[in-house]
């Protein structure tokens, strides 16, 4: 009886891998190299901002290279979603910076790393590099993968005039996602132009 047992709880164990194995495949599981799941920055850039998407769940690759923390569950919250979503389309559509670090922090979730970026992206843009630098720096704290964030921060220290740090910056990226991903590409196109050169991003 224990071993019929035994037997039928193996030949179960085996069924369900070798029926969720397709979707492992195609990058619905979890598992290393990205942490799989889609990238909510994925896609075409258009002058230098993130394709209009939104976090969707854990495990982003543009947020981590593994797993997400756990205090980063609420991301599959369709109010904070459609928050997000409000201040992402002030920042992007609307180029509202004021507005939109309003909304960030209105969400109650100042410590995930896509909002802190994005927060940390509005200071800057709106000429305040202090507030800037401590929420890039509060972004990183929570994901130090966060690949949007070593991009957006090495542009921040190229206006600053610090070279050196910006490239650390790209190299961050590089071992994160590789010099094929948009954000290497992005900082590393800003490091080539002269320095005093005005940025756009």
């Amino acid at each position: 009886m224990l071993t019929t047992m035994i037997r039928l709880v193996a030949l179960g164990t085996f069924a369900a891998a070798v029926l969720n194995a397709p979707a492992l495949a195609a990058g619905g599981g979890g598992g290393g190299g990205g942490g799989g799941g889609t990238d909510p920055y994925a896609g075409a850039y258009s002058a230098q901002k993130p394709q209009p998407t939104y976090p969707k769940r854990p495990g982003s690759r543009a947020t981590q290279k593994g797993k997400k923390p756990n205090n980063q569950s609420s991301i599959g919250d369709p109010a904070f979603a459609a928050g997000y979503r409000v201040a992402y389309d002030t920042i992007y559509e609307r180029n509202d910076y004021a507005a939109a670090i309003a909304q960030l922090k209105s969400l109650g979730h100042d410590d995930h790393p896509n909002v802190a970026n994005l927060i940390g992206y509005s200071y800057r843009k709106l000429g305040d590099y202090e507030q800037s630098q401590v929420w890039y720096q509060r972004a990183l704290k929570a994901d130090p993968n966060h690949v949007l964030t070593w991009q957006y921060y090495g542009l921040w220290q190229l206006e600053q005039g610090n070279r050196e740090q910006a490239m650390y910056h790209l190299s961050r990226i590089a071992a994160i996602c590789g010099t094929a991903c948009e954000e290497y590409k992005s900082l590393a196109a800003a490091l080539e132009k002269p320095t005093g050169t005005a940025l756009v991003y």
